[in-house]
């Protein structure tokens, strides 16, 4: 096999075709089913279950590069429903310009931020306890939105404080806050799109209503 395409089996999670799994398996050594058990997953996963792509303890357990290879990917929409999403512009070079780019070519680049100067973002802050505050890191989501060479829509509410919702296209991540923990604390799921009705399409329909009431930043 060429050697990019083994390193996308180790490194992005891409699954062989059959025949190659086995040929791979008989030189290592090993059973198809432990090398690749999301073979076997998917095989047992029926109804709204087979939307679930994996589940993180920690959003900072995700693989490093997935926020970047699903903006990169998506071409129909992009919608960002973190509070802050602040930790995008760590974790993905040169977002602004991407993102802006993709607007231009007519995909739908949307940021659901939280309103700073809200009540609920106050007692939010005193819980976390973190000099870099969730207005700070609102503040710096909106400047990197302002290096965009396209205009992003951008809207704020104060709805979202405990869930967070990232749409590409038919993929997303959703990440649930516990406690007084940061974002990076949240479990997280990564779910893609395989039913009418199913869970992908609930959080659509949560990040459609929430976006529907909020305010133009």
């Amino acid at each position: 096999m060429d050697p990019k395409t083994v390193e996308r089996w180790i490194t992005r999670g891409r699954i062989p075709h059959p025949r190659s799994r086995m040929r791979a398996a008989g030189v290592l050594g090993q059973d198809v089913e432990v090398l690749w058990p999301e073979v076997v997953r998917r095989a047992v996963k029926v109804g709204s279950d087979r939307e679930l792509v994996g589940v993180y303890a920690r959003r900072s357990d995700l693989p490093r590069s997935l926020f970047r290879e699903l903006i990169d990917k998506a071409e129909r929409r992009l919608w960002f429903g973190g509070y802050t999403s602040y930790f995008v512009w760590l974790e993905v070079p040169n977002a602004a310009t991407t993102l802006g780019t993709k607007a231009q070519n007519g995909a739908d680049v949307r940021f659901l931020l939280g309103d700073p100067e809200s009540e609920v973002t106050t007692a939010r802050e005193r819980i976390e306890s973190t000099p870099l505050t969730l207005a700070t890191r609102i503040a710096m989501t909106q400047a990197e939105i302002a290096k965009s060479p396209e205009s992003l829509a951008t809207r704020m509410s104060e709805r979202h404080i405990a869930m967070s919702v990232w749409v590409f296209d038919d993929e997303a991540i959703v990440a649930t806050h516990i406690g007084a923990g940061l974002g990076q604390d949240s479990v997280t799921m990564h779910l893609r799109r395989r039913e009418d009705g199913g869970p992908f399409d609930r959080y659509v329909e949560h990040f459609e209503s929430l976006w529907d009431d909020a305010q133009p930043a």
